[in-house]
């Protein structure tokens, strides 16, 4: 009985032993990318060109607005920044605390397949944002015969998150309800694909 008991304990020992070995050489699973849309966020501005306020900060690994540091893009009118470089472009400017950056491509949503590579990236500076500012110069046109801001067509913004993610972004309305008026701007709807597996530039 005694041999038996040491039989038994003697396996449960190797089992164990084996099952921690093989927890520690397993890899990570990879996560399936993460694809969303954000309807009516209201992010007004005070102004007009040059505005004034607060921004509406943006986490795509949060999925909804946040109130912190861990923000990655911040809307204000139709000013776009990002959480990396400096403070200083704009009016009541607000401090970047981490590396975010960004770069506008060219091209369908579904044809950018993955980031590029990392020295395409811009981070915002004192003299520039890294979307820049104006009609025709980053996201938006604006056409003076009715007074309406349309997101240009073919433009996507593809992200490398404030933790290292990468994410793009397309920006299909600029008014609530994707409705033009003058009392309906400042509501931004956008659809976005997120890599969750830190540092995969990959968006399949």
């Amino acid at each position: 009985m005694k041999h038996l008991r040491t039989i038994l304990g003697g396996l449960i020992i190797a089992f164990l032993i084996t099952s921690c070995s093989n927890n520690e050489t397993n890899e990570p699973l990879v996560k399936s990318v993460e694809s969303k849309s954000i309807e009516n966020l209201h992010a007004p501005g005070k102004g007009r060109g040059n505005y004034t306020g607060p921004f509406t900060k943006f986490s795509f690994s949060e999925g909804k607005q946040v109130t912190g540091d861990n923000w990655d893009i911040a809307f204000r009118a139709t000013e776009i920044i990002i959480n990396g470089g400096e403070k200083g472009a704009l009016l009541e400017d607000i401090d970047r605390v981490h590396s975010a950056a960004l770069v506008l491509k060219t091209g369908t949503f579904t044809s950018i397949k993955e980031a590029p590579t990392d020295s395409e990236f811009k981070q915002d500076k004192k003299d520039a944002l890294a979307l820049l500012k104006g009609s025709g110069n980053g996201w938006y046109t604006y056409d003076s015969s009715n007074h309406t801001i349309s997101p240009a067509p073919g433009k996507v913004l593809v992200i490398k998150t404030h933790n290292g993610h990468y994410v793009k972004v397309e920006i299909s309305s600029y008014y609530k309800d994707k409705k033009p008026s003058h009392t309906s701007s400042q509501y931004f709807t956008f659809k976005y694909v997120y890599n969750p597996n830190k540092g995969d530039k990959s968006f399949q």
